[in-house]
Order: structure tokens, then sequence, then C-alpha cells
């Protein structure tokens, strides 16, 4: 885990503490997170990985303020997301975080342009000209702003979708297996814009993957297991993401077992 800076300026832009996530009740619950305390850097693309059901979407969710966590705190961009209302958290979602998502969620009967700058008019906020040509520029779309998804190939729409999400200079994007629909040269293109986009534009985004190439795009990997924070790699490649996962799966697979024999155990006493 990542220390706090000691500059309370350069902090972390988004920290969770202590969380826990628990679905359902007594005998039938489910802990999807057990006690994941970790900082998110400013200026940084982090990616988050981990078995099927290991927490990484329930661990993005309770940080986006799209799901509660059950106990811990959730800080974004100084504020503690874990106690807001739900006014505020609509509030929150539209001006302060980004959101990517592996369906691209575009309207179609809009234009490209006019899906960017969507966030902002449903605000009633206004379009900075300057920050739209540095995001479209950075996105490589500027011979595509007057055409519709339907006219567009998966990769460019998944790059419209990115540029909507920094149109509101958001303190943090979340995405989420932001190229699973996407072919490898698709899956490049947007990796490389959101990682150019946390180089050049000082953006911080957090970006949960199963694809360890997808992964080797980040400045830092965290590896899920079972609702826990199990590890984490810095200037991750390719093959170390693969190495770390291989390390992981006999520990996840060995956890399991000792669940099933409790289980055994308990339903023969």
């Amino acid at each position: 885990m990542r220390a706090l800076a000691a500059d309370p300026g350069a902090g972390p832009i988004a920290s969770a503490r202590d969380l826990v996530k628990t679905y359902g009740r007594g005998e039938a619950a489910v802990r999807a997170l057990d006690g994941v305390s970790v900082d998110l850097e400013r200026g940084e693309l982090t990616a988050v990985m981990g078995p099927s059901g290991s927490g990484k979407s329930t661990l993005m969710h309770c940080m986006a303020g799209l799901d509660t966590p059950t106990s811990g705190t959730v800080v974004v961009d100084g504020e503690e997301v874990s106690r807001m209302s739900q006014r505020r958290l609509t509030r929150l979602r539209r001006d302060r975080l980004g959101f990517v998502f592996q369906a691209f969620n575009l309207i179609p009967t809009l234009t490209a342009q006019e899906n960017i700058t969507l966030p902002l008019d449903i605000a009633r906020g206004k379009v900075d000209r300057d920050w739209f040509d540095t995001v479209v520029h950075a996105v490589g779309l500027r011979d595509r702003l007057d055409h519709r998804p339907g006219e567009l190939s998966g990769g460019q729409q998944q790059r419209v979708a990115c540029a909507r999400a920094l149109i509101s200079r958001p303190a943090v994007v979340f995405a989420d297996e932001p190229t699973g629909n996407l072919d490898s040269r698709s899956s490049a293109e947007v990796l490389g814009f959101l990682r150019g986009s946390v180089d050049e534009l000082g953006q911080a985004i957090v970006m949960v993957t199963h694809d360890p190439t997808a992964a080797s795009y980040a400045h830092r990997v965290l590896f899920l297991a079972d609702g826990r924070l199990v590890g984490e790699l810095e200037d991750p490649t390719s093959e170390t993401v693969l190495d770390a996962l291989r390390e992981l799966a006999p520990a996840h697979a060995q956890h399991h077992g000792r669940h099933a024999e409790d289980a055994a155990g308990s339903v023969t006493r």
C-alpha cells in the first residue's frame, strides 16, 4: 500500500480505508470487499486486477459513489463520499467524476460532439472551448465530430466516451473494462489515449481490467483476491503482470479450498 504523501496538497486524489461491502445476510452473506485500504494518486493511471469475484468492480463502484460500503470510508478530492446524501452524490458524480464503461453508452441520435459535451449540457455548464479542443485533439476525433455513433468504429466510439468522461475536468475517471469490447488495435488506441490523458493532461484514472496488456499501460497495478488487496506492481509490463497473476492463482485457489473445507466441516459438525 502506498503511504500518504507528506504534503497534503499533493496527497492522493481518492482514498479508501478499511472498506467492507457485504451482500446478503446471515449464512448467505457474501463479503465482496474485506477491509480494503488504498490510495489513488493524482496524475496516475492505476489498474485494478484480480480473478472474477475478487471485488474489482465493487471497489470501483464504492469509490465512485455508485454503491455504498457496509463500513469504512471513501474520500474523493477531499470529500467523504461514504457519508454523502443521494443529492450530493449525484452532484459529485456529475461534476467531479468521469466514467468509461465496457459498453460505450453513447446516445445514438447525437453526434460525437454532442455526446462529448452531454455531461455539461445536462448540468447546464458552459463548454470551455480550449479544453474541448484539447480533449478532441488528444482522442484524435477532430474529423469525426459530426458523425453519429453508428457511423463510427468501436474504437472511435470508446474514444468519444473517453472524451465525454474528461470534458468536465473530473478529479478521477473510473474506467470499467474500457477495452472489453474492442479488438487489439482499437484497444491500443483507447489505452494510449487514457495513458496520454494522465501524462499530458494530469488526469487521474482508475481502470478495472482482466487484460495484462491493458494493465501494462498503467503506472501501477493493484491485485485483489477474495475482497482483499493482495499485491501491487509498479511500472508493469504484460510479462510482470502475467507473472503476478500466476503467483496469485494458487493462493486464491488455496483460500477457496479452505472455505470449502470449513463449510464441509461445519456441515459434518
